[in-house]
């Protein structure tokens, strides 16, 4: 055996033995020697670690993170439609509905140009269901100068209300 062999099995066998010991490797500046055993036999690797490799395990471990973190969200998601026991109402209203709703939660009375602004809808949809509405008898307009008051009834101001006349007998 020529000495430059025998130095090499000397150096394989010191890897073998920190790695029998569990040191794992010897670290040597950019590198890592390691022996890989198939069967019975010791192959030494040595691998280099280049700033390619360091990148892409960079790379490896944000994808395994953003993927993490794109399940903890889904599953999140999911247990707040389950923690809400009662669905959401104003998904099944009518349009005719979602206007005495809004007209009821600002107290009875709103202007119809504040009524355009708090739905999706155009003017003309706005003001074709509150004449459908009035008509119905669910709410009343009345004219304000240039603006409309969408009152629910009863809740109309008592200036616009007409005196009771005494019933004759």
């Amino acid at each position: 055996m020529s000495m430059s062999s025998h130095a090499r099995v000397s150096d394989m066998a010191a890897t073998v033995t920190d790695i029998a010991s569990g040191s794992g490797g010897i670290r040597t500046g950019n590198s890592l020697e390691a022996v890989v055993s198939f069967g019975s036999h010791m192959y030494p690797i040595q691998l280099e670690w280049s700033p390619h490799l360091a990148a892409l395990v960079g790379i490896l471990v944000l994808i395994l993170l953003g993927g993490v973190l794109t399940a903890r969200n889904r599953f999140a998601d999911h247990n707040a439609f389950v923690a809400q026991p009662t669905p959401h109402t104003e998904e099944f209203l009518t349009d005719r509905e979602k206007i005495q709703q809004l007209v009821r939660e600002n107290g009875g009375r709103m202007k119809q140009s504040k009524i355009v602004d708090s739905v999706d809808w155009s003017k003309a949809k706005v003001s074709r269901l509150l004449a459908e509405l009035e008509d119905d008898g669910r709410i009343t307009k009345l004219r304000l100068g240039r603006e409309n008051l969408v009152c629910l009834p009863g809740h109309e101001p008592t200036a616009s209300q007409t005196p009771e006349q005494p019933k004759s007998e």
